[in-house]
């Protein structure tokens, strides 16, 4: 029996339903089918993201803040819907069925947006010459919008669950296993990379040169294509059993914290409600000490369970219970400031697009197609990785004694490098628009006599920036918050992505409303990008970003202090147990 029980892995289950069998589930092989679904996705969505302003503007006739606005919503319902694709796999169908379920949504979704592009009766007619374009209709914008958010849809199920399934295939108690997580990991990262970069350039230029109908039509091919390579590996997998979902628990807290707000708090701690093992009860702390509440024991908090009794979770939660949400609490205020940089992202696919599609992007005969711009994006990030790994790594802990930058100050980092890169495009745009002014203007002469490379130096911040503040935020947000709440906390990463393109739109739509009599009649954010001040926007954005650091910077320092009170406290605890 124990030669058996060796083969098994203790929390995991096979196809069947039965101790998962080491020799016959998980490993790298079933973790390799998983990986294929990644590229997929972002190659569908990336794809479609970082070129869609175009076909807002040129085919559907939108104005250039209104097709703005539409990427910035599609990708931020995108991240948005992590939380419900995570709450759907913790709850009800466990982490494959999720993925499989919203991957055939995606699937659904990019072949509606191939169908809109190809029929004509889904798009308005071409524009004719001295004559009004005419804008898309609302039936034409509904069938679109329908694509997107089915795509965006089945996105939020995916990003919630692939990770997660992949890393199911290893055993942490196995220290082989363990390290092939790690590099599971490090490929992870590598195909989310190699789909990016497949979308900007390849898929892009499909869209561009040969038809968006064939490029949308290669994402859904290739997704449903991968469905059935993740389905060919369902009897090699290992399965994790659904736990329930953390944010009913993070409910009950809240619930029973405001059912006895009345109530006083005992002169001792210990008195406490508490009955959680000792591997996994987390000590008091006195932050937040109105959550405590939920842990006062009160007439009624029990209810009859056979010959026992049971304390009723939305009327009475252990001290453990509560912290785990104090945990959570604690990460709020650098989840709020570091929101800002993704709205900052949000203008490298949307406006600097369209600056792009204004200026020469030609390399002898073959002309860039202005999506692909965001290829130095993924270069940025590669190059950024790269550099860290090799060179800042060693030479910091050589210097400090510490294996690279902490996660505040990665964090610091892509801050301070998204707010350069705003200022730089702030100054590239004037000189673009002093261009355009010499020469009337793009309706004069097409394209702009200024190289489109003059981009780069934002695309390059801001990508840079990325990979300092998706590593740092990651990371924060996996090690600070409680084991139970780590998907949880991951989709609450994710929500700093998705509030990032909300809040580009909210801002679009109010500077664009507010600066509407100035400059000509048309405002900063013009329908045509020659006629309006981007740059004034961009410098807007600078602007709101050395605010947002100085209030990032006061956050970090008292999550610092409470790092140390923590540490504190722990060797407090060896001391006593010695």
């Amino acid at each position: 029996m124990e030669g058996k029980m060796s083969w098994t892995v203790a929390d995991a289950v096979n196809y069947k339903g039965f101790p998962a069998d080491r020799s016959k589930t998980g490993g790298w092989v079933p973790a390799a089918l998983i990986l294929g679904i990644e590229i997929s996705e972002r190659l569908s969505t990336m794809g479609i993201a970082v070129n869609l302003v175009t076909y807002l503007g040129g085919t559907m006739h939108l104005p250039s803040s209104t097709s703005a606005n539409v990427v910035t919503d599609f990708l931020g319902t995108s991240f948005l819907l992590c939380l419900l694709g995570g709450f759907v796999a913790d709850s009800f169908l466990g982490r494959f069925k999720t993925i499989v379920v919203f991957a055939s949504i995606q699937t659904l979704g990019t072949g509606a947006l191939a169908l809109s592009t190809k029929l004509p009766n889904l798009r308005p007619p071409s524009c004719q010459p001295n004559k009004d374009c005419k804008e898309a209709n609302g039936f034409q914008m509904g069938i679109l919008y329908l694509a997107l958010y089915l795509i965006a849809l089945g996105t939020g199920g995916l990003k919630s669950s692939v990770s997660g399934f992949g890393t199911d295939q290893f055993d942490e108690k196995d220290e082989a296993e363990k390290t092939q997580m790690s590099y599971f990991f490090n490929r992870f990262f590598f195909f989310i990379s190699l789909g990016t970069l497949m979308a900007v350039t390849v898929l892009v230029y499909v869209q561009d040169e040969i038809s968006r109908t064939v490029a949308y039509g290669i994402c859904s091919i290739s997704m449903f294509i991968s469905i059935l390579v993740i389905l060919s590996g369902t009897k090699r997998y290992r399965y994790k059993k659904s736990t329930g979902s953390p944010i009913v628990s993070i409910l009950q807290v809240i619930v029973a914290a405001i059912k006895k707000r009345g109530m006083d708090l005992p002169y001792d701690e210990n008195l406490l409600h508490e009955n959680s093992t000792d591997g996994l009860r987390i000590r008091h702390t006195n932050q937040f000490r109105c959550l405590d509440k939920a842990a006062i024991v009160a007439e009624g908090d029990f209810v009859k369970n056979g010959s026992g009794s049971v304390s009723n979770p939305w009327k009475l939660c252990t001290v453990t219970r509560v912290e785990e949400v104090k945990m959570m609490v604690r990460l709020l205020p650098i989840w709020a400031t570091t929101i800002l940089f993704w709205t900052a992202y949000a203008q490298m696919i949307t406006f600097s697009v369209q600056q792009a599609s204004t200026m020469e992007r030609s390399i002898g005969s073959f002309r860039i197609p202005a999506g692909s711009l965001t290829v130095f994006f993924v270069i940025a990030i590669l190059l950024t990785c790269a550099i860290y790994d090799t060179l800042i790594i060693p030479l910091w802990k050589k210097w400090k004694g510490k294996p690279g930058f902490t996660d505040l100050q990665r964090m610091a980092l892509g801050l301070i490098l998204s707010t350069l890169g705003m200022a730089a495009a702030a100054a590239v745009e004037m000189k673009r628009l002093s261009v355009a002014k010499s020469v009337g203007g793009t309706t004069t002469i097409n394209p702009l006599p200024i190289s489109v490379f003059m981009l780069i130096p934002q695309f390059f911040l801001v990508g840079a920036g990325e990979a300092f503040i998706y590593t740092g935020q990651l990371d924060f947000f996996i090690t600070r918050s409680p084991k139970s709440m780590k998907t949880m906390s991951t989709g609450l990463f994710l929500t700093t992505l998705s509030l990032g393109f909300f809040m580009s739109s909210f801002l679009v739509s109010v500077v664009k409303k507010v600066t509407a009599g100035s400059h000509g009649g048309e405002g900063w954010l013009a329908d045509d990008i020659d006629h309006g001040r981007l740059d004034c926007f961009y410098g807007l954005l600078a602007i709101l970003g050395v605010i947002n650091f100085g209030v990032y910077v006061v956050v970090a320092a008292w999550n610092k202090k409470d790092d140390k009170a923590s540490s504190a406290m722990e060797m407090e605890m060896e001391v006593e147990v010695v």
